[in-house]
Formats: structure tokens, C-alpha cells, sequence
């Protein structure tokens, strides 16, 4: 009897997947994946092991077309743990999971659980797997010389996870290969890291010849020659330190494929905070590399069509892509990335093994979740430590992690003297002011002003502040904007700047970091000394002026206050502002982050990430399920999708009789804005919103001149009264 992994359409299988060649071939896949990590034989093993709950007749009679299911994972787990008593176990995780995603080892009485998978005993005969399939000697497998600078419970589950990446991609991919030939052929093609590094060297120098010769532009070509010196140090960790709009992001590029391609790593992660500089950075990196070798990949990105030339060809590879990482430059958010190094799911931990070899690049480092800063920080000590990757921390304002950080892995500065760089690219001065601001008396300053920019802490407070200034040229900002009408409002920000015309703009926080404006004065509601030098990085930024003034205000009403975390870290900032006459100096922001970290020293890993790693470690019993579900650096909200043109609303109009509304989702990202449960209650019961398909809601659009207004978008219907 021949046994088989995957059927087709064929009846007489002809084209069937023989199991044995899928579990051999996904072996020595997986192998290959997890070499860079010392997890060659292991994975080698998991991937003999993944399907062997196949060699069962019950499966096969499935794969014929008999309805019922048939757990085919289990029973690889079983036997790892049979072939190595120690060691079986961490094969175990991988090949359980290998579908479902990795299971938490729980207890017998939870039925999902890895130990009750263990003890099952009612699972088919698949014994005759025997017959083909010869597992390595177990006396031949030996535990990997890790280093292990944090824990030991922390460094093997990160590289369990690892291991668990490198099984199921091999797995994603063979299968695809053997199913989807076309599909497959379109993996893997793109420049070397040489070929990148040539067409960034190509576009500085270009950039430099057609530069104006201004100072800011003289020490910009002094970060980047640093950058490319330092490049050449060993694998580590690094601090870039350079004042906002010190050109840091091509700088950054530069040192990373520079690195790259001293160490022989194979590609640059650059992984940033918000969606908003995400697609600013990511259409400069496609103007450098092409369309073809850089994945955007965030929740708010719609693979384009429009500008590209091989339309079709290169949107697919973008796409299979994002499932595995597989491509030299990827861009992405401290959401994405944070959360699949801490998830269990299939498709979210299939990336991991392409992470290692790689620079990742951690633009605005300072924007590293607070609740979650210790396993975050020893996510990427791993990194370094044990996968072949370096680290950037690359900001403007560089938190003080030295005491997170083990010794042995202490950053590295690239730049030679962050305090005159600070000095010589010094544009803006704060001025503090002393009385509380009330909303009207702001207004009335900012109307006098021509060009001006007021951010706030809160989008009720940027919503009444708007509607409180009037005339040509005031704009508002916000995410209860959906994302494609930001983008245009922006890009009429830019404009209006460029021509030197009225511009008045009050917004949220979400314009701080690296949206690229040029104001001569700002406004910042009180906040945390490194959202006030974001704020100042919006001011002077191209050093055009002779100075530019940034005024940092207490606002007199409720409503303007910082609420929670934001308060907080206000009270912190005032109490810097005491103590230091320079606030944006590097010394007042080193004693911000000292004071900060050790308010809240309890809440760095607030959702107890550490202490669940550790619980029961020395059983290789760890929870890997309990903490993806804990560790989410965004909390959960409802999703609102808004009909605010002619493609949104042909887009809902199509998932209305369509039958697979989920392949919609990515697309109507970019129309869409999150409100929090007790405001999606409230439109649900108004009837304000309606379900179109399973949990896709919108805006009806009678409504929408009432709950989306044309220049502060949704207005939730608890906020109408103001």
C-alpha cells in the first residue's frame, strides 16, 4: 500500500504526494532553515516526524474523500518524545503544533494541552511509518552550546520557537511545491545584498550632488560616514543617537547593508512604531531598490497595483513574501515583529527563521512598548546572541536600557559624539510656559500665526481645538481619520508647507515620529520629554530659519489633561523640565528614561511574560499559547469600516454579494477606524453601523455626513454632545 501526505483532484493518484518523499524533503528543508541556529538535526527530525499520523488507514481513506477527521499531529509528538526522553520533548512542541499553532504544555486534565496529547492513547495505527521512515540515532543528538544572556528558560523557548518556524515553513513550502507549482516558482528571486548595497551608494550620491550646500546637509554626510565606518565592527548591538532630522533612516540603511554584507547576513529588518512613517520610509526604499525587493508589511498595507510595471507578478511575490519573510528588505511595526516572536500560531511564527542573519533595525528604539520593555529587550539580546543578527537602536532620543541589557552586550555608539552632534544640529528652543492654556487662548494664538502645528494628547482634545480655529488653511489629524483620508490630508499639509502657504494643523501624537514636516513653530500639550523632542523634530527640521520655537503648554480644561500612561509620563517630563534648563539635551533625556524606567520598574512586563517563561522551565513545560494571548502591544478594538470614497464604497458594495468577504480585509484596512467597545455598542444600538458580513461593520453611509465629518472623520456618537 502506498501512503500519501496531500491528494489532488486525480482519482487515480497519479499526482498524489507520496508521504515519505514530503516528510523527507520537508526534513532536510527544515534542516537548512534551522542550521544558522544550531537546530539542524532537530528540525531535521521534527520534519520526519510532523506527519507521520498519516500512515494511518483512517487518513488515507480521508484523503480519498471519507468525511471525518482525522488527528494526524499528535501522534509524531508521541513518538519524539519516545525516540529521546529529554530531548523528544522540544521536537514534540513543534510537530503537535505544527498546524493548530504551539500549544501550551498545560496539564493532562486540559485537552488541547501538550501533556494530554501526550498520554493520548485512541489514535489510529500508524505504526507502518517503521517501514519508511528512519529517524537519526538518538545518541547521535546533542543540545547546542546557546549562550544564554538572559535565562535559560527565556533563550530555549525563543529557540523552540525558532525551531517551530523553520518546520513550518519547510512544511508551507513543499507542500506548495508539490501543489502549487506556479505559486512556488515565484519564491525566492532577488537582488544580493551587494546589489542593494550598490543601488543605495548609487542614490546617495546623487542625493549629495543635488543637495543645496547648507550646514544640516554637511552634517548629514558626516552621520552617514560614520555609519558606514562603524559598519564594519563586529555583530552586536548599536546606538544610532541623532537629533530629528539628522538624516538617520538613509544613514541607517547604509550601515545595515554595509554590516550585511560584512557578516555575511542576508537581510535588513527595519522595524518602526507607527503605519504612518512605515509607508513614508517604504516608498523611499522602493525609490532606491525597486518595488521587487522591499515588503512593506503592516496591517494598514494593500498590495499595489497601480506602480508597478509587472503588476501582477510582483504584487504575488510581495504577498508569499509576507508569509515567510523571505526577502532582502522587509518594513514592518514593533506589532508585527514583537508579537511573532512571542506568538504560537503557524502563520504568525513562520517568518521567524528568516529573522536570524539578518540587522534589524529599530527606528524611534524609544518607542519600544513600556509594559512590554523586558521581554522585548531580551527578544532582541537573543537576536544577537544566539542568531547570527545584529541590533540598531536608532533615535533621536535613546532610552536608557544599559541596565535591561546583560553584560557582554553592551551597545555600541556609532556616532563618535552624540552631544556636539546634538549641539551642531540644534534648530528649535523650547520655552516652557508657566500658566495653564486654556482652549480658547490657544486657538487665538494659533490663529495668528500663519504656518503652525498644535499637537495634543488626546483625539477629543484635537477634535474640540479644531472646530474652535476656522478659516483657510486649518487642518485637523487624527486616527479617528481612516488612514487613506490622513494620507491625503497630509499630503495637502506638504503641499501648502512647500508653497509657503496658510497651514495651521492640530493634531494627535501620531504626527511625531517621522512624518515629514517642516513647521517654524509648535505647540506641544504637555508629555513625556521624548514625545516633546518628536514634537520639536516638526519644527526647523530642514534648519532653514535661524531658529524655531517650540512652546510646551499644561492645558487649563479636563479634557485637554494626558489620561493614564500619558499623565504619567507628563508628570515625569515636568519634573526633568525642573532640573535641566536644556530639555531636549541628551543628559535631561537619559535622566527622563532613568526616572521613567523606575516609576515603573513593576510594569515593564506587565502582563508577567517573564515569570510564566519561567514557572516551570526545568520541565520544559512552558505556555506558549497563555502568552501569545497576553503578550498584544495594541489592545483590542472594533473595527469600523468607512464609505469615505468611490473605492470604498465600491469595495463594500462587492462584499455585500460576495461569498469570501475575508479577502476583502486588507484592502478596506486602509478605510477603516478602531473604536473601543463601549463606542462600537453605542453606533451598533443606534443602528449608526451595520454588519454587511460575518464581523465586517460600516458606517452607514446615510450617516456619514452626521458620524464622518469631512475634517475630524468619525465622531463616535458618545462624543456628539460635545
Amino acid at each position: 500500500m502506498k501512503y500519501y501526505a496531500h491528494s489532488t483532484e486525480n482519482k487515480d493518484k497519479s499526482d498524489w504526494h507520496l508521504l515519505k518523499i514530503h516528510l523527507m524533503d520537508v526534513a532536510k528543508k527544515a534542516r537548512e532553515f534551522a542550521e544558522p541556529f544550531q537546530g539542524g538535526l532537530f528540525a531535521y527530525t521534527a520534519g520526519l516526524l510532523h506527519d507521520i499520523g498519516k500512515y494511518s488507514v483512517e487518513f488515507q481513506k480521508r484523503l480519498e474523500g471519507e468525511i471525518g477527521k482525522v488527528t494526524h499531529s499528535t501522534a509524531g509528538a508521541i513518538e519524539a518524545e519516545k525516540w529521546h526522553k529529554l530531548y523528544g520533548r522540544l521536537i514534540a512542541y513543534l510537530v503537535a503544533g505544527h498546524h493548530a499553532g504551539l500549544p501550551d504544555f498545560g496539564s493532562p486534565g486540559n485537552q488541547s494541552s501538550l501533556s494530554a496529547r501526550l498520554l493520548a492513547s485512541d489514535l489510529p495505527d500508524y505504526q507502518y511509518f517503521k517501514n519508511e521512515i528512519r529517524l537519526p540515532d538518538p545518541s547521535a543528538i546533542h543540545f547546542p552550546q546557546l549562550n544564554i544572556p538572559c535565562s535559560h528558560g527565556f533563550s530555549l523557548q525563543l529557540w523552540i520557537r525558532f525551531l517551530f518556524s523553520s518546520l513550518v515553513d519547510a512544511d508551507f513550502l513543499d507542500t506548495e511545491r508539490m501543489l502549487n507549482e506556479h505559486k512556488s516558482t515565484l519564491r525566492g528571486k532577488y537582488c544580493s545584498i551587494w546589489e542593494l548595497l550598490d543601488k543605495l551608494n548609487g542614490s546617495l550620491l546623487e542625493k549629495t550632488r543635488n543637495a543645496n550646500p547648507s550646514k544640516v546637509n554637511h552634517i548629514r554626510r558626516e552621520i552617514l560616514n560614520q555609519c558606514r565606518g562603524k559598519a564594519n565592527s563586529k555583530p552586536g548591538i548599536f546606538t544610532l543617537t541623532v537629533p530629528t532630522g539628522g538624516g538617520k533612516t538613509l544613514s541607517s540603511m547604509a550601515f545595515a547593508l554595509n554590516h550585511a554584507k560584512r557578516h555575511g547576513m542576508e537581510r535588513i529588518i527595519y522595524v518602526i512604531p507607527y503605519t504612518t512613517i512605515i509607508e513614508q520610509n517604504a516608498e523611499n526604499f522602493r525609490a532606491i531598490f525597486g518595488s521587487e525587493d522591499v515588503l512593506e508589511h503592516h496591517s494598514n498595507f494593500e498590495f499595489p497595483e497601480d506602480r508597478l510595471e509587472d503588476q501582477t507578478k510582483i504584487k504575488d511575490k510581495l504577498r508569499l513574501a509576507s508569509e515567510n519573510w523571505d526577502i532582502p528588505i522587509i518594513v514592518t511595526t514593533n506589532v508585527q515583529f514583537f508579537e511573532s516572536l512571542f506568538g504560537a500560531r503557524s502563520s504568525r511564527c513562520r517568518k521567524l527563521h528568516n529573522i536570524a542573519k539578518s540587522v534589524i533595525v529599530m527606528d524611534e528604539a524609544q518607542m519600544i512598548p513600556t509594559p512590554f520593555l523586558k521581554p522585548c529587550v531580551n527578544a532582541l539580546v537573543e537576536m544577537v546572541a544566539n542568531y547570527q543578527s545584529t541590533v540598531l537602536l536608532c533615535t533621536a532620543t535613546q532610552p536608557a536600557l544599559n541596565s535591561f541589557i546583560p553584560k557582554g552586550y553592551e551597545p555600541v555608539e556609532i556616532i563618535q559624539d552624540p552631544e556636539q552632534l546634538y549641539q551642531n544640529l540644534k534648530r528649535v528652543k523650547v520655552i516652557q510656559l508657566q500658566k495653564p492654556v486654556s482652549d480658547d487662548v490657544l486657538a487665538e494664538r494659533l490663529m495668528a500665526l500663519d504656518q503652525v502645528l498644535c499637537i495634543v494628547n488626546s483625539k477629543k482634545h484635537a477634535r474640540i481645538l479644531f472646530k474652535k480655529c476656522s478659516g483657510d488653511g486649518v487642518f485637523h489629524l487624527s486616527t479617528r481619520m481612516c488612514p487613506a483620508h490622513r494620507t491625503e490630508i497630509l499630503k495637502t499639509i506638504r503641499e501648502r508647507l512647500k508653497k509657503g502657504e496658510t497651514c495651521r494643523v492640530i493634531s494627535t501624537q501620531l504626527i511625531e515620529s517621522g512624518v515629514d514636516v517642516d513647521f517654524p513653530i509648535v505647540y506641544r500639550s504637555i508629555a513625556g520629554i521624548d514625545s516633546i523632542a518628536q514634537a520639536a523634530g516638526r519644527c526647523n527640521r530642514e534648519g532653514l530659519r535661524s531658529e524655531g520655537i517650540v512652546y510646551v503648554f499644561i492645558p487649563a480644561e479636563k479634557h485637554g489633561l494626558p489620561p493614564g500612561w500619558l499623565s504619567r509620563t507628563a508628570q515625569v517630563g515636568l519634573n526633568v523640565m525642573n532640573r535641566h534648563l536644556d530639555l531636549l539635551s541628551l543628559a535631561a533625556i537619559e535622566d527622563y528614561f532613568t526616572e521613567l524606567f523606575d516609576i515603573e520598574r513593576e510594569g515593564l512586563d506587565r502582563e508577567g511574560i517573564l515569570p510564566l517563561i519561567h514557572e516551570r522551565e526545568k520541565e520544559l513545560a512552558f505556555p506558549f499559547r497563555t502568552i501569545a494571548e497576553k503578550f498584544k502591544l495594541i489592545e483590542d478594538a472594533a473595527t469600523v469600516i468607512v464609505p469615505w470614497d468611490g473605492q470604498s464604497r465600491k469595495l463594500i458594495k462587492e462584499i455585500r454579494h460576495s461569498d469570501f468577504p475575508v479577502t476583502y480585509l486588507r484592502k478596506l484596512q486602509r478605510y477603516s477606524v478602531q473604536v473601543y467597545d463601549d463606542e462600537f455598542q453605542t453606533m451598533l444600538e443606534r443602528g449608526i453601523i451595520e454588519e454587511i458580513a460575518s464581523r465586517f461593520f460600516v458606517l452607514r453611509e446615510e450617516l456619514i455626513q452626521t458620524y464622518y465629518l469631512e475634517h475630524v472623520g468619525l465622531v463616535p456618537a458618545t462624543e456628539l454632545k460635545d
